[in-house]
Formats: structure tokens, sequence, C-alpha cells
């Protein structure tokens, strides 16, 4: 059974809602299951640290979930145009498995949610995507034969699954949206169960 980690971070709930439909498309796929984990908020005041355990959702990630998992679809909310603090802190936290090669050979995709159509989507994709290459992770996107790239009006991009909110306090994900993150969930867990096989 291949499993894949998919981990992210999120405040208003709309990339927390992306993961969940991640989730469905690794566990459609045979053979495959999906691991559900966050980050922790960071602040300037480091003196501090997490509690251990969220209040709710699903737990906090540890590198023995990236190391315990046949894949990686990491999520982010973007904050102008890059990731967020709480997942660029934890994957700056990652330089050990970097040195071990643990990640290396192992798929991995992105997904994002904005607040405005314009919102920096593209390179916030890329941005999560750059420490996964150093890792020599391999890159999983979104081919144009999946028929929802080509007929969404908000989220959907070839480097990722995304959401373009409506600034409801609901996130509320597009058909497309949805479809385009399940696709992205099967594509990264079929290939892991490829690799695994």
């Amino acid at each position: 059974m291949a499993e894949i980690l998919v981990l992210y971070y999120s405040r208003s709930g709309a990339t927390a809602e992306l993961a969940r439909q991640v989730c469905r498309g690794v566990e459609s796929t045979a053979a495959a299951t999906a691991r559900l984990r966050t980050v922790p908020a960071v602040s300037a005041e480091s003196e501090a640290p997490a509690q251990p355990v969220p209040g709710s959702g699903p737990p906090y990630a540890t590198l023995a979930d990236l190391c315990e998992t046949h894949g990686l679809v990491l999520g982010s909310p973007t904050r102008f145009g890059n990731m967020a603090a709480p997942l660029k802190h934890f994957l700056d936290g990652t330089g050990s498995l970097w040195l071990t090669g643990a990640l290396a050979g192992k798929p991995a995709g992105v997904f994002t949610s904005t607040q405005t159509l314009h919102g920096g989507q593209e390179t916030t994709l890329i941005s999560m995507l750059l420490p996964l290459l150093h890792h020599g992770m391999y890159v999983v996107g979104l081919p144009y034969t999946e028929s929802a790239l080509s007929e969404t009006r908000s989220g959907g991009t070839p480097y990722g699954a995304s959401h373009v909110g409506s600034g409801a306090n609901v996130p509320v994900l597009t058909e497309a949206e949805k479809a385009l993150a399940q696709a992205l969930g099967r594509r990264v867990a079929a290939l892991a169960v490829r690799l695994s096989g």
C-alpha cells in the first residue's frame, strides 16, 4: 500500500478544503491511502513552542511523516505570491532529510488558495516546488488532459491545484477546483504505487 502525505497550512479553511479533496483523489486510487497533516502557525514571538497537538483538525507533521510515506502533496495559501511562513518554516527544518536523500525519488505535487484571481497562485505553487526539487522529488502537475483545467473559470493550473476565494466566510470550492484537487491526489498516488511496486 502506498501512503501519500497530504501536508498543508490553512487559516481561513480554503486550503484545508483543498487538502480534503486531494485526499479523496488519493483514496480513490487502488493500493493508495492518504495521511493528512498540518503545521502550526509561527509568530515573531518565538519563545513559546507550539502546542504539541492541535486543538482540532489533523495532527502536526513530523519529519517521520515525510520519511514513512511514499509521496507528498503540499498545500499553502498564497502570501504575496509565496508560500505561507508556517509551511516554509517546516520545510526549512528538513535539512537532515536532504543530507540523507530520504525524499529523493518520491513523487510530489502542490496546491494553493488565494482570495483574488491574480493573487499569485502560480508563483506560490512554484515556490513550494523549489525545496521539493532540491530534495530530488519527482514533480507531478496537472496536464490539460484533465478537462477541468480547460473549463475552470477560477482555480486550477498545470503547476498544481488551486482555489480562488469569493470573500465568503465559508470557503466553497467550484466543481472544477474539486475535480483538479482530486486529480492531483490521484496522479501523485498512481505514480507512488508504480514506483513502490
